[in-house]
């Protein structure tokens, strides 16, 4: 099957952000100006959570037609090794068809993926191991010292074939963003801060000929702990470091240009922790991504269902509405990633993108 040509324009996720104003009456302020221009929703598709099975094909697919079909979400989020490639090949699906209909155009929705982690296929005849050993292993994709903790590679050899198996999941000939899977996260406790400098520093100049290539738009991180947690513990990283590095691969045009952390009412560190330091200021993530010029996606706005159930309520809202407009309104957030997937919780989810964010005030008195 031939790869669709393209990537996220200016152009196009303006038009997308034009359609959401004009026809669905959406306040302007949904939509962020992102790096290269892109106007990108405030709200993104998730697709972390699911069983690795049809039912679950199927839900992603829908919520992916909805969310492109409403104008409330162009932003698509997933990862090689979710439900194992299944995840990335129901976006894909889901994706091929609104083309094929012309429901919605290639340049107006961006697509984000992550490789590192180990992706054995749930399709496959093998088993897990199997699989790692018999398409990873032996044919020399990775050699077994290259794989930390049994789970977990960012060799360039190993990034490109991950990068061409995304590709033909998500039926893509280019991709907006990678991101490194939980990369210093995963690397840094077992290899120490110098070796894992050393072998990002080599990914990145691996992605920066994908973007000489015209296969890829941005390249990023995305984490868990490691640029939440206090300077002094070991698995933290600098977001600094991750620029410095870079720009000694890519100069003052590198790619690098989003991070990707927890953050919610239960995990508000990126907005309440100064913990990142930009030369001498000590500044907390969010600020220090923007003095950086690094844009923030965030994750588990919902805690994965935990505030939806049991969280706060504010304003009229629910208490999943409440998590996510409080995560879409911290400063300097482009926006949290939501995985959604039956239509009464998707319906109530893209009915925060009629909503203006909060203003600093309003986020404030929410945060404290």
């Amino acid at each position: 099957m031939a790869l669709r040509d393209g990537l996220a324009t200016a152009d196009g996720t303006a038009r997308f952000r034009q359609r959401g104003v004009d026809r669905r009456h959406l306040p302007e302020s949904h939509f962020r100006r992102g790096p290269g221009e892109l106007a990108l929703s405030s709200l993104g598709l998730g697709t972390y959570i699911g069983a690795p099975d049809a039912p679950t094909d199927l839900a992603v697919e829908q919520s992916v037609a909805v969310c492109l079909t409403s104008a409330r979400v162009n932003v698509l989020d997933t990862a090689i090794n979710y439900r194992h490639q299944r995840a990335e090949r129901s976006v894909g699906r889901a994706l091929a068809r609104m083309l094929e209909r012309n429901e919605v155009a290639r340049d107006e929705v961006f697509v984000a993926t992550k490789s590192g982690y180990l992706a054995p296929d749930a399709e496959s005849r093998l088993g897990p191991a199997e699989w790692i050993q018999e398409e990873l292993v032996r044919p020399g994709v990775v050699l077994a010292s290259e794989i930390v903790d049994d789970c977990h590679a960012m060799t360039p050899k190993y990034l490109a074939d991950q990068f061409d198996r995304s590709r033909k999941n998500l039926g893509l000939e280019s991709i907006d963003l990678l991101y490194l899977h939980n990369a210093p996260d995963a690397q840094i406790p077992i290899v120490g801060r110098e070796e894992f400098e050393r072998r990002l520093a080599a990914a990145f100049a691996f992605l920066e000929e994908l973007r000489g290539k015209g296969l890829l738009g941005f390249y990023g991180i995305a984490t868990w702990d490691c640029l939440r947690v206090p300077r002094a513990q070991p698995g933290y990283f600098s977001l600094a470091s991750a620029v410095r590095i870079a720009e000694k691969a890519g100069g003052p045009g590198h790619g690098f240009r989003f991070v990707q952390f927890p953050f919610n009412l239960a995990m508000p560190e990126a907005a309440a922790v100064h913990n990142q330091f930009v030369g001498d200021d000590r500044l907390t993530l969010f600020d220090a991504a923007r003095r950086l010029g690094i844009a923030c996606f965030t994750s588990v706005p919902l805690l994965q269902g935990q505030l939806a159930r049991a969280g706060p309520k504010r304003r009229g809202l629910s208490p999943a509405q409440t998590a996510l407009q409080f995560a879409r309104s911290a400063p300097g957030n482009l926006g949290p990633l939501i995985g959604q997937k039956s239509s009464e919780h998707l319906a109530e989810n893209l009915e925060v993108a009629s909503l203006a964010p909060w203003d600093d005030a309003a986020f404030q008195d929410v945060l404290n």
